[in-house]
């Protein structure tokens, strides 16, 4: 009986696990600075949803006959419940983990067929039915107080029990500015107070686990480009997505549109450009088709914050862009010399017209 497997979605001597490997090791400063930041509670968040996703990874693989130890040594079980942990409030309730894990590894990424085989990003997925399913739960944010946080025991009480108190819970700074914005409140009015570049570059301020420090995600960034995990079409498209509309619009309309750098420190936007658009399998991958792709990602991410009914758009812009990648793959994949881009063989004088070329 004969074995049908998918193509490699990326070629070369590293095997999967060394590349999720080196992705974990670049996602190491940020989650710590975060778990200074946000205490107990977000470690043990963050160990329930890798948890939870490494035992579905287990009884998914299980119940299609495969071998449950290579699926989880592989470390993609992990990274995803990475991502979906530095993507959640540091604060949710353990359930939050449990449910979005699952739902990542089970229905985005198994039912799809498996590793390699999935449509979507399983962490934007997951973040995706969240957010919509448990509003309340997934917009509480915190403002970080390393001075003032829960002991352990204190903190499974969080995490395990009650979860965060009202009264700590504040909006993000994009939920900040779009909630004023539907009272007519000007950025010049409600922006004061609420956003300052070098706090925010050093993570000081509301947001998820993983999405605070800034600069610490683009170190990590860097990193992979370093190692050669990540290529720079996709993260710097990305960024560009996010930068010129942004500045257009703020030079254009200052008191109506955040600027580019607010944009850049809010949100995951660093998070998103290095390690959830530049996945190998949800991507594009021809390098035309990795500029489109980032682009549209960024685009798409500055028009939900800015006319969206959520603040943050990065997770939808994510899922959007994956369901086009095979299209866009499609339409810029590089011509065979020879052929046409369809794949026909060109008739001898068209072969030295692109000889010639």
């Amino acid at each position: 009986m004969n074995t049908v497997l998918s193509s490699p979605h990326a070629i070369g001597a590293r095997s999967v696990g060394n590349v999720m490997g080196l992705v974990l090791i670049a996602l190491v400063p940020a989650t710590l600075a975060g778990f200074w930041r946000f205490g107990w509670p977000s470690v043990y968040l963050w160990l329930v949803t890798i948890l939870a996703c490494v035992a579905t990874e287990v009884l998914c693989v299980r119940l299609r006959g495969l071998s449950a130890g290579k699926a989880v040594f592989d470390g993609s079980a992990v990274l995803t419940g990475w991502l979906l942990a530095m993507s959640l409030p540091p604060w949710a309730p353990w359930w939050i983990g449990v449910v979005g894990g699952v739902f990542a590894v089970a229905i985005t990424k198994h039912l799809f067929g498996g590793l390699g085989q999935n449509l979507f990003n399983p962490a934007m997925a997951a973040r995706v039915m969240l957010l919509i399913s448990f509003p309340v739960e997934m917009t509480q944010w915190l403002l970080p107080t390393p001075d003032a946080l829960p002991g352990a025991l204190d903190a499974l009480a969080i995490t395990f029990g009650a979860g965060a108190p009202d009264a700590m819970s504040s909006a993000s700074l994009l939920g900040h500015i779009k909630a004023e914005a539907t009272k007519g409140v000007l950025l010049d009015q409600s922006l004061p107070g609420h956003y300052s570049a070098t706090a925010f570059g050093m993570g000081e301020r509301q947001g998820s686990l993983g999405e605070t420090s800034a600069l610490l995600l683009l170190a990590g960034g860097i990193f992979l480009v370093i190692k050669g995990v990540i290529g720079l079409r996709i993260p710097l498209a990305f960024l560009a997505g996010v930068v010129v509309p942004a500045a257009i619009a703020s030079a254009v309309a200052p008191d109506h549109y955040l600027g580019p750098v607010a944009h850049l420190l809010s949100g995951g936007v660093m998070l998103a450009a290095f390690f959830i658009a530049t996945d190998y399998v949800t991507s594009a991958s021809t390098p035309l088709g990795q500029w489109i792709f980032g682009l549209g990602c960024g685009l798409l991410t500055w028009i939900i914050r800015t006319w969206g009914a959520y603040p943050e758009g990065i997770a939808f812009a994510i899922m959007l862009m994956n369901a086009t990648a095979p299209l866009i793959d499609q339409y810029t994949r590089p011509r065979i010399f020879g052929r046409k881009r369809d794949g026909r063989s060109l008739n001898p004088a068209e072969t030295v017209k692109a000889r010639a070329r």
